[in-house]
């Protein structure tokens, strides 16, 4: 499998039964594809809809139903729609069990850089900035490096989206948490060796005893 699709089915093994989610742009809209069987989440666009489905097939997308890049959605039975006025209450009202954020940099004690990048147009800000502060869980979904360079670093060179430290972030390469503060890595992914993941990561990490590989 290629890199987006082995952290979107890494990052589908954390939700859990009846979860209210919103899935960013990118990578984590992969996320709806590897819901497991018989498990029931709520997937939340910010544009306004609750209830997204899989990305639809090639021909079958519905030109009015995309998520908040633009980019086709589909919705399952009982999905609704509503203005964005009522999307960031719920974001910003702390009712969000998870979100799962594509990520340009993050920092050794886990703090998030994903807005933009200075010099380079932007439409807006979004909403990653309300999401990392209002979710209960933040996820970062993304490649552990770009152009060579390490995307798990010592310090944001990029602004940051929020203060506030995330949760887990999962890579094409290892899964690491910032529960003490510090990153710390979980798992490695398939054929990846812990001393792989040192060698492509700028931040320092703090290694346990053992570290399994990620299950998919």
């Amino acid at each position: 499998m290629d890199a987006q699709e082995l952290i979107a089915r890494r990052i589908a093994r954390e939700l859990r039964e009846g979860m209210l989610v919103n899935l960013g742009i990118g990578i984590p809209t992969l996320v709806a594809n590897y819901l497991p069987a018989g498990m029931n989440v709520h997937f939340q666009s910010e544009n306004g809809l609750i209830g997204t489905g899989a990305v639809p097939d090639p021909g079958m997308a519905q030109p009015r139903l995309t998520d908040a890049g633009g980019k086709p959605v589909s919705a399952l039975p009982g999905a609704c729609a509503f203005d964005s006025a009522m999307s960031f209450a719920l974001i910003r009202g702390g009712h969000l069990d998870m979100t799962v954020l594509g990520g340009l940099q993050v920092d050794q004690r886990g703090r998030l850089a994903n807005w933009t990048i200075p010099g380079k147009m932007v439409p807006g800000m979004g909403g990653a900035m309300d999401l990392v502060t209002g979710a209960r869980r933040v996820i970062v979904a993304m490649q552990h490096t770009a152009k060579g360079k390490s995307k798990i670093v010592r310090e944001c060179s990029l602004p940051l989206t929020s203060a506030r430290i995330v949760d887990l972030v999962v890579t094409d390469m290892a899964v690491i948490d910032f529960a003490n503060g510090r990153a710390r890595l979980l798992e490695t992914a398939p054929g990846v060796s812990v001393a792989e993941v040192v060698a492509a990561t700028e931040a320092e990490l703090e290694i346990p005893a053992d570290v399994p590989e990620m299950q998919l």
